[in-house]
């Protein structure tokens, strides 16, 4: 009998699958099923044979996903279905991929009940074992479990057929913004559990300091035993406990229990903590909580979503180490290893359903909108009926017929998940619109967990939330909610997501930080997001890059929308993540001429595992010693005198006081860096020496400016005001980017005007536009060998762009190796985005001074330079200086154009020049709200730079 397909297209969640329950450490016998599976994949449902004989079958890893094995391509929308919009219906061309493993049930399974589980599967799956037909289950990022225990003999093999379609009428509930991928992705199990024994608990532990309450309700009676608490007594009754540690992201207190029932026993780790919201404010064991969050996807450059327990660790520690202590499980539940590592590390955790539906925003709920048929309906018609009258193709939310599955989704949910302690909030959806199945969600949790406060960011009237949240507000609109504290129901305000951290970027962490703890009530946010998803590739030369949407052939697809993450793809950090940690770091230093202030910003956390250390800097010399800060209770701050420092030299002196950790924990190693702040003890120096004459000597060429600058050659020095292109200049309603392009700003023309006896005027203008800026270069020769620049900039004609995405000069050197300067570093900097960058002397490399932004785009801007000295390999070197204002350092092995037009870091091939930019005055990156904040804008207008370069 030919297999029955209707269950792909089914509004249904499953068939044969068992009640959800607890993701549980317990007695029941296991047998792992990772690993190797025969496998073979179908191009469409038609062409699927009704066998499953792996004889001749290839052999995949589970888990995985097939795209990344070989099997099809991976493909990137964000929010676009990459089919016809017709729920439940779905392409006849539907990629199905069959496994087959045979297994040996151990004998000693006899008498048990047999479980086949899998905690992830994409999109939809149906089970056969030894022939019989078991069950089918949807909800990618679910567990799914399977009574198989009629089907299977202890001591006998077990053939295991699992069968998984790429899309399936699932799939229009997870439209979320990452890779199409498919297959069994997380681990298969089979389970053996004794009549008796506990399948499901349910641990509500609460603290009101000094004590607190806790009861486990098992779905088989037992015996809770605490040890360490000294307690024992039944499953099912509240137990008062006068004195216990609470749990918190900051100190993530845990207490081992086990629930002994009369065939088996679970282990928990217990953290006793309360959520509440009270005067407006989400609390957890009464302290105000300030979320300094991020958003994350599983991810994995060769692996997808199918992540490692070591991949899941890394991330933790990665957060911890960064002062992160939050993270939303964007946009569906994460393996749930994560979880345990969360409650065992300390972080705040917004828990998501696996629940999207934003593809449906084209569509809308208009009546004249696209329409669909059921098949009965479609099958009338065919047989010449006259045709009914077509139903919206409503969003699922705000259909009846979708509601036991969406239900289902978050039922799943926070049964898996429900004994967390990290888990703060649940969030029934994504980008769902609005629509009476969320209100039934929402109802359901409240209902099984009210300990719990419920999240979701697009009830932007706060009809069924319990904090309200929205995505990238600018700082104006935030503040306003903080200032307006009776609005939306006087409720808690999070920003869900906010700066997005796509390629160079995000900007304006400060602001947004500063409002966080100026207004209790903005208790923080989620950075969107942790990682980017780049897919490991090589070129047809074998060069590597992380691929993103489009390079993999697909038709339909959001480019490197994809690649906006606070960590490249292989989990190196981005320059954003650095300024991330800074902005949030929890202890405040701030140095200034007489004094010190210490601010401790922790929740709970006094200093006492702190210690202090000063470091001098002098223009690269540096003393250093340590600073004795006495042990500060969360929230209270101290004011020190500065430590006693030897007579300043000549040059500008920099106090820097760094917090670090005086042992190690279970996330960082003793001298771990938690804080630093810094500040300037010297005035700034005249740094353009005034005792070298001037020479009347005209070192200018034919075109009026120099060929050589201190002996080195020099060649196309101009003014420069165009940047390649960074992903935030492209977003957003403003989409600066095209403005500037419009205006020519790209692409601008350079005519000399006139070459007097000191000075060269040249006018630099757009092609087909009337606008100009006129820049006046004068050049001086010194006694001493060095040169001197005095530029002069003032706009000319109509027609000048509102804003410009740099201001400055550049030209080219043959090839430099290594830069020295004294200023902002070691990272780059820029307007919005320098709270990391320390001031100071740094040395690199041409090479280390690039940021590899998975889309090529302007970086390795360092601004606030003093002075740089760019030396080549034979040592021969130029020194740059600046007098009175600080300049934008930009040092690079290609063009401004090159990396304007390249897809990946591959197509960047140096060669023989480098080329150096020295900025007036640079854009901000910021992309939080929809427009660059006027004070990061560079707006043309009257500019002056004054440099002297020598030789060095």
């Amino acid at each position: 009998m030919p297999i029955d397909h209707t269950y792909v297209e089914s509004f249904e969640a499953g068939k044969g699958v068992l009640a959800a329950r607890a993701w549980l450490h317990d007695s029941a016998k296991r047998l792992s099923l990772n690993g190797d599976w025969a496998f073979r994949l179908s191009p469409s449902l038609a062409e699927a044979p009704d066998d499953f004989d792996p004889a001749g079958w290839d052999s995949i890893q589970v888990p995985s996903h097939w795209q990344l094995k070989g099997y099809g391509r991976p493909a990137y929308t964000n929010a676009a279905f990459p089919f016809p919009i017709e729920p439940p219906h779905v392409p006849t061309d539907n990629p199905s991929g069959d496994y087959v493993r045979t297994v040996e049930i151990p004998d000693s399974w006899a008498g048990s009940r047999i479980v086949l589980r899998f905690e992830g599967v994409d999109s939809r799956f149906a089970v056969r074992v030894n022939g019989s037909e078991v069950g089918w289950s949807s909800g990618s990022r679910l567990p799914s479990e399977f009574d198989v225990t009629p089907y299977v003999s202890p001591g006998q093999d077990a053939v295991i057929a699992v069968r998984v379609h790429q899309w399936s009428a699932g799939t229009y509930l997870e439209d979320q913004d990452m890779w199409w991928l498919s297959g069994i992705f997380r681990d298969v199990t089979l389970l053996a559990m004794q009549p008796g024994s506990a399948t499901d608990v349910f641990v509500q532990a609460t603290y009101e300091g000094p004590g607190g309450t806790l009861r486990v309700e098992s779905d088989v009676p037992g015996t809770v035993e605490v040890s360490e608490l000294g307690l024992t007594f039944p499953t099912g009754r509240t137990v008062a406990i006068p004195q216990v540690e609470p749990w918190s992201a900051e100190v993530p207190r845990l207490y081992d229990a086990v629930v002994t029932t009369p065939a088996g026993f679970v282990t928990l780790r217990v953290g006793f903590r309360t959520i509440a919201i009270r005067d407006g404010l989400l609390t957890v064991n009464g302290n105000r909580v300030l979320f300094n969050g991020v958003n994350r996807h599983e991810f994995h450059p060769d692996r997808g979503r199918a992540l490692t327990e070591q991949d899941m660790l890394a991330d933790v520690l990665m957060m911890k180490r960064y002062g992160i202590n939050a993270v939303r499980t964007s946009h569906y539940p994460p393996h749930p290893h994560f979880l345990d590592l969360c409650d065992e590390y300390g972080l705040y955790v917004v828990d998501e359903c696996d629940l999207e539906t934003q593809g449906f925003g084209e569509v809308g709920p208009q009546p004249d909108g696209l329409y669909m048929l059921d098949k009965e309906e479609l099958e009338a018609h065919e047989g010449g009926e006259e045709a009914p009258q077509p139903v919206p193709a409503l969003n699922p939310v705000r259909d009846p017929r979708w509601r036991e599955a969406m239900v289902d989704r978050i039922r799943r949910t926070v049964e898996r998940d429900k004994n967390h302690p990290s888990i703060v909030l649940w969030s029934i959806a994504n980008e769902c619109g609005m629509g009476a199945n969320l209100r039934v969600m929402y109802d359901w949790v409240r209902d099984r967990d009210p300990s719990r406060p419920v999240h979701y960011e697009r009830d932007h009237e706060a009809e069924f939330v319990d904090v309200y949240s929205r995505m990238y507000l600018t700082t104006d609109q935030v503040a306003e909610i903080g200032q307006d504290s009776t609005s939306y129901l006087g409720l808690p305000f999070i920003l869900c997501e906010y700066a997005h951290a796509m390629g160079n970027g995000p900007g304006g962490l400060s602001d947004y930080q500063r409002l966080f703890e100026t207004y209790p009530r903005c208790q923080g946010g989620f950075i969107w997001e942790w990682i980017d998803q780049g897919i490991r590739t090589k070129d047809d030369r074998g060069r590597e890059f992380f691929g993103y949407g489009g390079d993999f052939g697909e038709s339909i697809h959001d480019g490197n929308f994809v690649c906006d993450g606070l960590l490249f793809p292989d989990r190196t950090p981005s320059p954003g993540m650095l300024e991330f940690a800074k902005v949030i770091e929890p202890v405040r230093i701030m140095v200034e001429a007489a004094e010190i202030t210490v601010q401790n910003g922790y929740e709970v956390l006094d200093t006492g595992h702190l210690r202090f250390r000063w470091v001098l800097d002098n223009e690269g010399a540096e003393i250093d010693g340590m600073l004795d800060v006495p042990v500060i209770k969360a929230g209270e701050s101290v004011k020190l005198d500065l430590p006693v420092l030897p007579e300043l030299a000549p040059g500008e002196s920099w106090l820097t006081i760094r917090a670090e950790l005086a042992a190690p924990t279970i996330w960082a190693r003793e001298g771990h860096l938690v804080a630093w702040g810094q500040g300037r003890l010297s005035t700034e120096p005249d740094r353009l020496p005034m005792h070298a004459e001037p020479k009347a000597v005209d070192i200018r060429g034919a075109k009026g400016q120099p060929l050589q600058l201190a002996g080195m050659p020099v060649s196309n020095i101009c003014l420069d005001v165009w940047r390649a292109a960074i992903d935030n200049d492209e977003l957003g309603s403003d989409r600066v980017a095209d403005g500037w392009r419009k205006r020519g700003l790209h692409r601008v023309q350079h005519r000399i005007v006139d070459v007097g006896e000191r000075v060269t005027l040249v006018r630099t203008a757009a092609p087909d536009k009337q606008w100009g800026l006129l820049s006046a270069w004068n050049w001086t020769a010194y006694s001493d060998g060095s040169i001197g620049l005095d530029l002069a900039i003032r706009p000319d004609g109509a027609g000048l762009p509102k804003t410009l995405p740099r201001l400055g000069i550049t030209f080219e050197l043959p090839r430099i190796e290594t830069v020295t300067w004294f200023g902002r570093g070691p990272g780059e900097a820029y307007p919005d985005s320098q709270a990391a960058a320390a001031v100071g002397r740094w040395t690199m490399t041409v090479d280390e001074l690039q940021t590899p932004y998975v889309r090529p785009q302007e970086n390795g801007h360092r601004a606030g330079t003093r002075w740089a000295e760019l030396v080549g390999a034979d040592g021969t070197g130029l020194r740059i200086e600046s007098a009175p204002t600080l300049f934008g350092l930009t040092v690079r092995h290609w063009s401004t154009q090159a990396v304007d037009e390249a897809k990946h870091p591959n197509e960047l091939l140096a060669g023989d020049t480098t080329y150096v930019t020295l900025d007036i005055a640079h854009a901000g990156v910021n992309w939080t709200g929809p427009v660059l904040p006027e004070r990061y804008q560079v707006r043309p207008g009257k500019a002056s730079l004054s440099l002297r370069f020598r030789s060095c």
